[in-house]
């Protein structure tokens, strides 16, 4: 009996071990059928089962992964617990994959983030698909560039009241910042008046950017890579993340609705609304034909408005302030053409842009030297692809190194300085040289369809600022100037660290143009 039994035992370990060879040989055969013998682009090499997650960065990717591209080549590749991740280091491998092949890079990897830090809702961050086309396609019809021309009053008002702001209180630059053009998108999108800088909306604004740029990070939470980890209850001991994950929800909830309900409220009433949103409910069927999905897409874009517009312009504002501060050459030199071409007596308009070339080199220097979004938004594949020869398996989340290309000193020499005139030839802007718009406002099918408004936001705030401000490096309690580094904060969008500068105003008659035009531009706003 014992040795029948020891047998039957022997035979089943046996079958077990076959079972298990065979179905190794199954599965290595429809790997290598799947990926036709193709081997992953190359990086550090994994460790068992949590593969590279000791490779990702938990702070300043851009730079991490730009370093692992000089190892590895130009197409990196990372797998934490069986999740691809690819790094595009060049703008020539950026190029040919996001652009030439967008039908199967234009997706977004669903992680858990995007719904625990609130963005579910925003659109730039859905899956390839037709929902997101029908975001987009809304979104386009307020975004499309003749369109911009109708917001170029309301965005010069703007500017002059911050003008006068800047003039009242130039300790206060970043906040003016903020306010200004949280303001500003605020009217154009919801017809929406904030007096200052504590409006309610502008904290609600606040936590919900504390959101993105905080919880969208590739690699910073665990639970984009152990998804049940989304369900860990709050109240366990050191468990900090859940309690942030309904803070930043709540924030964005709060955001999406309360703006949305106040333009509805106004158009029920009978109110004249003249804004993004209103435009669009106007244009739903005056019947209860209307389907609570399109409300929803017009939320989303009220919230894509709200969130790409203000904070594009906000990072970049700032670099342009700083890089005064710390190049008195370059504003000396912006200074000599907007004076001969803009004169003394009034301010830059939209009618100078193209006149206006240094000013607008110095523009595209400022994106290329403090990129706002170092890696772009993650781009997915829908298949299983090739690419340069390597497997790349669908579902792989691609990074472009944005920050990396801008800093390619074989494009941009001397990449740390701040030289405008890099971008122009023969006294104009050299299209030969890699325009930084094409990569800040992203690629391919994703490319951010409100670039052109933030573009022209740049314009006349950086024009008009530059005419009436001289702005020079911050000053101690001894009255000696203090040494202001460039340096980039962490998170999925960068600002500047520190913006501290000196900003007075050129001469007499500059402060009088800009409480001349403060004061129209309030006039305008009242009717």
């Amino acid at each position: 009996m014992g040795s029948r039994t020891d047998l039957n035992t022997a035979t089943a370990v046996v079958v077990g071990i076959i079972s298990l060879f065979l179905l190794y040989i199954r599965s290595l055969t429809q790997w290598r059928a799947r990926t036709r013998g193709l081997p992953f682009p190359p990086g550090p090499r994994p460790l068992p089962i949590v593969g590279n997650l000791l490779d990702v960065p938990k702070s300043h990717a851009c730079v991490t992964f730009r370093n692992l591209c000089a190892q590895y080549g130009d197409i990196l590749h990372l797998r934490v617990f069986g999740q691809s991740t690819v790094v595009l280091g060049s703008a020539d491998v950026i190029h040919q994959y996001l652009e030439k092949r967008a039908a199967n890079t234009s997706d977004r990897k669903q992680s858990p983030m995007i719904e625990l830090s609130g963005q579910g809702r925003n659109f730039a961050l859905m899956p390839y698909g037709e929902r997101w086309r029908r975001h987009k396609r809304v979104f386009w019809q307020c975004f499309y560039p003749r369109a911009i021309l109708d917001y170029g009053p309301t965005q010069r008002n703007v500017t002059c009241i911050f003008l006068e702001k800047v003039l009242d209180e130039p300790t206060k630059l970043r906040q003016l910042i903020r306010f200004s053009f949280a303001a500003s998108i605020l009217k154009l999108t919801y017809n929406i008046d904030i007096a200052d800088e504590n409006d309610p909306f502008i904290g609600m604004v606040e936590a919900t950017f504390e959101g993105v740029n905080e919880g969208l990070p590739p690699g910073k939470f665990l639970v984009e890579f152990i998804h049940f980890l989304r369900h860990v209850q709050p109240w366990i001991p050191g468990m900090r993340s859940p309690k942030l994950w309904a803070k930043w929800q709540s924030s964005a909830q709060t955001m999406v609705n309360a703006p949305f309900m106040y333009t509805k409220a106004q158009m029920d009433q009978g109110k004249a609304s003249h804004s993004i949103v209103a435009n669009l409910l106007s244009r739903l069927p005056q019947t209860e034909d209307v389907l609570p999905e399109d409300e929803e897409i017009i939320k989303g874009v009220g919230m894509v408005t709200f969130e790409g517009g203000t904070d594009t312009v906000f990072s970049t504002l700032q670099a342009v302030f700083l890089a005064m501060s710390l190049h008195p050459e370059v504003l000396r030199k912006a200074h000599a053409e907007l004076d001969t071409i803009v004169g003394p007596d009034r301010l830059p308009d939209f009618s100078d842009r193209d006149s206006l070339v240094y000013i607008n080199a110095l523009i595209r220097e400022a994106m290329r030297w403090h990129v706002v979004l170092p890696l772009s938004l993650p781009h997915a594949t829908i298949k299983d692809d090739e690419f340069n020869g390597y497997f790349i398996p669908a579902g792989t989340v691609i990074l472009p190194a944005t920050w990396a290309c801008m800093q390619d000193p074989a494009v941009f020499e001397n990449p740390d300085g701040f030289r405008p005139e890099r971008f122009i030839r023969n006294g104009q802007l050299d299209v030969t040289v890699r325009d930084p718009a094409a990569f800040i406002f992203g690629y391919g099918r994703r490319m951010c369809p409100g670039r052109y408004f933030a573009e022209a936001a740049l314009f006349i705030t950086v024009a008009s600022a530059l005419h009436v401000f001289n702005i020079t490096p911050p000053l101690g309690g001894d009255g000696k100037p203090i040494k202001v580094e460039h340096k980039m904060t962490d998170g999925t969008v960068s600002y500047p660290e520190d913006v501290r500068c000196t900003v007075r105003p050129r001469s007499p008659a500059a402060e009088a143009l800009i409480r001349c035009y403060a004061s129209e531009a309030r006039a305008a706003k009242e009717h």
